[in-house]
C-alpha cells in the first residue's frame, strides 16, 4: 500500500494524493498482462536485468520524488524556477531510484513524463486537455543544469533523428492525447473491460511513437515491427477478441526475438493512465461539490 501524508499544510496533503497517483500509474502499467516483450506478471520479456520486484521497489522509491514536484508546483510561481526546482527534484528522484536498483535504469523516462504531470496537476489543473498543456509548457522550459546528451534517448536522436520523452512532452504528449486516451475510452465503452481497455491504450501509443527503446536496441527494422504489429492487434478488435490476443501474442514473439523491449511506450501508458485518473478524481470531486 502507497502511504500518504496526512498531518502536513494542505498543499502538501495534495502533493501525497498525486504521488500516490502515480506511483499506482508505474505500478498498473507494469502489472498489465500480458505485454510485448515488457516486464509484466509472466515475467522479465527482453530484459535480463528487471524482474516485476525490482520494477515495483522502483517504482515506490519514487513516491518522494513526486510529492516534492507536487509541492513545488503548488507552491512556485516563477515558471523558469519551477522548472529548474522540478529537474533537480528529478534527477534527486532519479538517484534514489537507482540506489534502489542497483543502477539499472527502471523509470528514468516515467520520472520525466510524470512529474511533468504531477507538477501540472498541483498547480490546479486536473481536466486532462489543460493539464497536458500545462505540462508541454513546462517541459519547453530551459533548465541550465539539464544534461541529457549522455542518455539512450539523445543518442537515437543523434542517429535517427527521432524524439524521445523529453520531445513528446514538449509536443503535449501526443501519442497519449491523440492516441492513447481516446483509445483507453473507446475500448471500455464498447465494454471490452479494464485489463483489454489498457493494453489496447498501450497500443494505440506503439501505433504511432518512435519508441527510442526500441530503436537503440533493434533499430529502424524493430521500430516498424512494433508499430505495425501494434496497428495489426488494433485493426483485429483488440485485445478483448480472440483474433487480436493472437496478433499480440505474434508481437510478443517478433519483439522477443529482436530483444526489442518498448519501454518508452510503457513510461506513455503509465503517463496515460495518471492523466486518465486525474480527471477521474477531478469529476468524482466536482460531482460531489454539486451535490
Amino acid at each position: 500500500m502507497i502511504l500518504s501524508v496526512q498531518s502536513r499544510p494542505p498543499f502538501a496533503a495534495q502533493a501525497a494524493r498525486l504521488a500516490d497517483l502515480a506511483v499506482a500509474a508505474l505500478l498498473d502499467e507494469v502489472n498489465l498482462s500480458p505485454k510485448p516483450a515488457l516486464v509484466d506478471l509472466r515475467g522479465s520479456g527482453a530484459h535480463d536485468d528487471l524482474s516485476l520486484a525490482l520494477m515495483h521497489a522502483s517504482a515506490r522509491s519514487l513516491w518522494p520524488c513526486f510529492a516534492a514536484m507536487a509541492e513545488a508546483g503548488a507552491s512556485l510561481d516563477d515558471p523558469l524556477a519551477l522548472r529548474e526546482a522540478i529537474g533537480q527534484l528529478g534527477r534527486d528522484g532519479e538517484a534514489a531510484m537507482l540506489a534502489v536498483t542497483a543502477g539499472v535504469n527502471t523509470h528514468r523516462g516515467a520520472i520525466w513524463a510524470l512529474g511533468l504531470l504531477v507538477t501540472a496537476a498541483a498547480q490546479g489543473t486536473w481536466q486532462w486537455p489543460e493539464l497536458i498543456a500545462r505540462a508541454a509548457q513546462l517541459a519547453r522550459l530551459p533548465d541550465r543544469m539539464s544534461d541529457s546528451a549522455a542518455s539512450h534517448g539523445a543518442l537515437v536522436k543523434r542517429r535517427y533523428g527521432s524524439g524521445g520523452a523529453r520531445e513528446q512532452a514538449q509536443a503535449g504528449f501526443p501519442a497519449v492525447a491523440l492516441h492513447g486516451l481516446p483509445q483507453l475510452r473507446r475500448s471500455r465503452a464498447q465494454g471490452h473491460g479494464e485489463t483489454p481497455a489498457r493494453l489496447d491504450a498501450l497500443l494505440a501509443i506503439m501505433s504511432v511513437l518512435d519508441d527510442t527503446c526500441v530503436l537503440y536496441r533493434a533499430g529502424p527494422p524493430g521500430l516498424h515491427t512494433l508499430q505495425s504489429g501494434a496497428r495489426a492487434v488494433l485493426a483485429a478488435g483488440g485485445t478483448a477478441t480472440l483474433a487480436g490476443r493472437r496478433r499480440l501474442a505474434q508481437l510478443d514473439r517478433q519483439l522477443l526475438q529482436l530483444n526489442a523491449s518498448p519501454g518508452g511506450a510503457a513510461d506513455l501508458l503509465a503517463a496515460c493512465l495518471l492523466i486518465d485518473s486525474i480527471a477521474s478524481l477531478s469529476s468524482s470531486i466536482h460531482t460531489r461539490s454539486a451535490t
